[in-house]
């Protein structure tokens, strides 16, 4: 079976069922409660999101499947256990015949790949059973993603080979597959033992900490390598740039980036041979050089929980202006708060955890996956061609979004056509019509040249702003400002009509 079949194996039923509902009004965006209860535990992790396909007879047909979250077919390879060696140490001997023993009672479906740049160790692979990756990269970086690349299973374990007690931990870290899509097995949460020397387990609490409070992750243990993976996320983070230990890091704070759910298990870490001096200096120079590469991932519009951490940033003005934003928002919802609403371009918005009902949509899959919980929906879709029915909802929120569009592909008239007659449009973008913001502005590409001001292609005026929004027939109800320079309207759609039909 190829390997497109294979990830949507399990839910193709259901797929093909909703596939074919159409999005007739604000309820209809979600999937039916009676088609969820059909579903498994990791079936319902796929369900997601609403994709939109095309445009038939007025309404809208999507797909309610993430691609690559399905199960897989009972010929496919299920587990892959990747085992990196890297230098001249390892355990192989012992580790190969008890990792075999192990899988036999968790997952039968798998395959042990050993990746090495050194082919000495070819015939005791081969006489464990295992299958020999060899890496043209020494370093560890580069041997990791040569056994990445070549793992077949759907879900993939890594581990060093210089242990051979961590094949007793396979079972359990392999319990936790479903509680999210990657499992760190920590060495630094309660209940883990971390048996090594003091120079090196204190060079590792400290670059972990580092990263931990640099680039804002809820995580205390990125280096470990111990850990068990959806093959889908390490596909999805690529490229990867480390070729050291730095690489372990970088995969968890990417894939914290994309959206997955990562999370920690304790480990029982029995100690490795002491790092030297100059090795540690050589590793801590790359975890640094790596950190500075992820600060300004972590720090973009491009990471899924951008808007969730600016809201409880450490940054003042920052923390000030994102609820302030929120708080005027809310305010002008009303009463309709409780009501059908549509966030356009909601990121990881509060305005969506916050309030039921809300239908999130946005055209990052990796904002709307951050965002996944029980009960709460999301679309993937595009402002341009919005995949829902004329006046489906009685708010809609478009925060912050028509400045990152070229203005051709701006259609107000579409945001005007889902509301409800006589429903609220609330839009917000900066002024660039007020002085203030153009100071923060320059400021803010002062300090972080790598930020979102590059991304602000398109600059409004309120005056200009009001024009069009008068011109498609809102009245306006509201207008105000954040920070003196960040403008919210709240326009009115008249009761009389049924929407506004898009050009062309």
């Amino acid at each position: 079976m190829s390997r497109s079949r294979r990830e949507h194996h399990g839910l193709g039923a259901h797929r093909e069922q909703l596939r074919r509902r159409p999005l007739v009004g604000a309820h209809d965006a979600c999937l039916p409660a009676q088609a969820l209860d059909q579903l498994d535990q990791v079936e319902r992790e796929a369900v997601i999101v609403v994709h939109h396909e095309d445009h038939v007879g007025g309404r809208y047909h999507a797909a309610v499947i993430e691609p690559g979250l399905g199960r897989a077919d009972e010929q496919s390879t299920v587990l892959s256990i990747v085992v990196p060696v890297w230098g001249t140490r390892h355990d192989l001997p012992r580790l190969l015949p008890a990792l075999r023993r192990a899988l036999e009672g968790v997952e039968p479906r798998s395959e042990i790949l050993v990746c090495a740049s050194d082919t000495s160790v070819r015939p005791i692979v081969e006489a464990a059973s295992a299958v020999f990756v060899e890496s043209k990269g020494s370093g560890y970086g580069d041997i990791l993603q040569t056994g990445i690349e070549a793992a077949q299973g759907d879900r993939v374990i890594t581990m060093d080979a210089d242990f051979a007690y961590a094949a007793d931990f396979v079972p359990i870290i392999w319990a936790h597959r479903d509680d999210a899509e990657v499992v760190i097995g920590s060495r630094y949460v309660r209940g883990a033992v971390a048996e090594m020397g003091f120079s090196r387990r204190t060079a590792s609490r400290l670059l972990n900490r580092v990263y931990r409070f640099g680039l804002s992750v809820p995580f205390h243990d990125l280096s470990s390598g111990f850990r068990l993976y959806r093959r889908r996320v390490l596909l999805d983070i690529q490229p990867l740039e480390a070729h050291g230990l730095d690489i372990l890091p970088e995969i968890i704070v990417k894939a914290q980036c994309q959206g997955w759910r990562v999370i920690e298990v304790p480990f029982w870490y029995r100690g490795a041979e002491p790092w030297n001096r100059v090795r540690m200096v050589q590793f801590g120079l790359a975890y640094l050089e790596t950190l500075g590469r992820l600060l300004s991932l972590r720090n973009s519009v491009r990471a899924a929980d951008y808007d969730n951490r600016a809201f409880d940033s450490w940054i003042p003005l920052q923390r000030s202006w994102q609820r302030r934003r929120f708080e005027v928002v809310h305010s002008f919802m009303g009463p309709q708060a409780s009501r059908s609403t549509l966030d356009i371009g909601c990121g990881s918005s509060r305005i969506v955890q916050t309030l039921p009902g809300v239908v999130g949509m946005d055209l990052g899959m990796h904002k709307l996956r951050w965002l996944r919980a029980p009960g709460r929906h999301l679309v993937q879709g595009s402002l341009t061609r919005l995949p829902f029915a004329d006046g489906a909802f009685d708010t809609v929120i478009c925060s912050e979004v028509i400045e990152h569009i070229p203005r051709d592909q701006v259609r107000l008239e579409e945001l005007v056509r889902v509301v409800a007659p006589g429903g609220l449009l609330i839009l917000g973008t900066p002024d660039y019509s007020r002085k203030r913001w153009l100071f923060l502005e320059w400021l803010y590409g002062k300090v972080f040249p790598n930020g979102y001001v590059k991304e602000h292609i398109n600059r409004y005026t309120r005056a200009g702003l009001q024009r069009d929004l008068e011109s498609l027939g809102l009245s306006i109800q509201n207008l105000r400002y954040v920070g003196g320079s960040e403008m919210i309207f709240s326009a009115r759609v008249p009761a009389a009509t049924s929407g506004i039909a898009p050009a062309g």
